[in-house]
């Protein structure tokens, strides 16, 4: 069980998931709320009852499941209609969250939440020990934007609008890694951490 929890977040193409691949590579759990925001809304579940109440069956595709893209494209276009579903959806993404890293085998685990900056309620993950944000110049997201997705750089740019900026990412950060090099470089940054983490579980759980 893992009683030390880190929360890795960071702005659109900073290099979330390369750090992430490389913790999971050293045998530490990584949770991701992404992936938890699928399975929350999966046929049969609950919270896929409760959208399809709140916004009519046609945010459901013909097979019965959400269409993720209708769904997407209307709450982009209502602001008022994004805050319905995420009050509908966060709560369970993160007590799944909580639950999943709190289980984790291993000295700690690491719960990837891409929009932790911009939560509203930023209480409701006090299960975090740490902050890891991973940071990188706004012209280096924007180059990986634009090859990545295709993106030409106007649209780049509104994606990194729509988004926290990189002072309030920093605000919450307890570590910080600069990702503004090859991703060869991130396995220096990631082994300090390791071993930064395994000693501040260690140490947390003697005083427990």
């Amino acid at each position: 069980m893992a009683g030390f929890v880190v929360g890795l977040t960071g702005g659109v193409a900073s290099g979330k998931s390369a750090v992430a691949e490389r913790f999971a590579a050293r045998g530490i759990v990584v949770v991701d709320a992404d992936v938890l925001a699928r399975e929350v809304v999966e046929l049969g579940q609950p919270a896929l009852a409760e959208v399809v109440a709140a916004f009519g069956p046609e945010v459901l595709g013909a097979d019965g499941r959400l269409d993720r893209a209708a769904m997407r494209a209307r709450v982009f276009a209502d602001p008022q209609a994004r805050k319905r579903l995420e009050a509908l959806l966060h709560p369970r993404i993160r007590e799944a969250l909580r639950a999943r890293c709190a289980a984790a085998p291993g000295p700690y685990a690491i719960a990837a939440i891409p929009l932790l900056a911009e939560t509203d309620a930023p209480e409701a993950y006090r299960f975090l020990d740490r902050v890891l944000v991973v940071d990188a110049p706004q012209e280096a997201q924007l180059e990986r934007l634009m090859r990545r997705d295709g993106a030409d750089r106007a649209l780049a740019l509104r994606m990194l609008a729509a988004q926290a900026g990189r002072a309030q990412r920093l605000a919450i950060a307890d570590d910080v890694i600069v990702n503004d090099g090859p991703l060869e470089a991130l396995e220096a940054h990631v082994a300090a951490l390791d071993a930064r983490y395994r000693r501040l579980a260690a140490a947390q759980a003697a005083t427990n």
